[in-house]
């Protein structure tokens, strides 16, 4: 297992890099979504584009924000195998939220309901079950 990224919403995206700017943070990579209407910006310290934090911003405004407490998003780390990581979480008891029906992305909870996705290590793998007509379970 390798840690990704922690990611966080903001409201005001510009204000949000400004503030982590002056920490020391430099913007590592950017992903934009037409279709999705959202930026994903990644800043990390200088010399360590491994340790980001992702802000995401929702380009249609996020009403919600700062007062529902969905400012912390997740923890992301990337797994060898998907497969078999969802397989021993759910072993030992770990509800998954959002399984890897794609082979490469999963969503399980906390006992502290901290959001934890887990993301395939290279490419997806071909859609397997029981995960391919697995539901979501709660909230992810």
């Amino acid at each position: 297992m390798r840690y990704l990224h922690t990611m966080v919403r903001v409201k005001d995206l510009e204000a949000s890099m400004a503030f982590y700017r002056l920490l020391g943070l430099e913007e590592v990579r950017r992903h934009e979504s037409e279709q999705g209407r959202f930026s994903l910006i990644f800043m990390a310290p200088p010399g360590q584009p491994e340790c980001p934090v992702e802000l995401t911003y929702n380009w249609d405004g996020d009403e919600g924000l700062p007062s529902d407490s969905r400012h912390f998003g997740h923890l992301a780390y990337e797994v060898e195998d998907i497969y078999a990581a969802c397989q021993h979480l759910m072993d030992n008891g770990v509800v998954i939220n959002r399984p890897p029906r794609d082979g490469r992305m999963a969503f399980v909870r906390s006992p502290d309901n901290v959001s934890v996705e887990l993301l395939q290590k290279g490419d997806a793998q071909a859609p397997a079950e029981p995960w391919a007509s697995m539901g979501n379970t709660g909230h992810w």
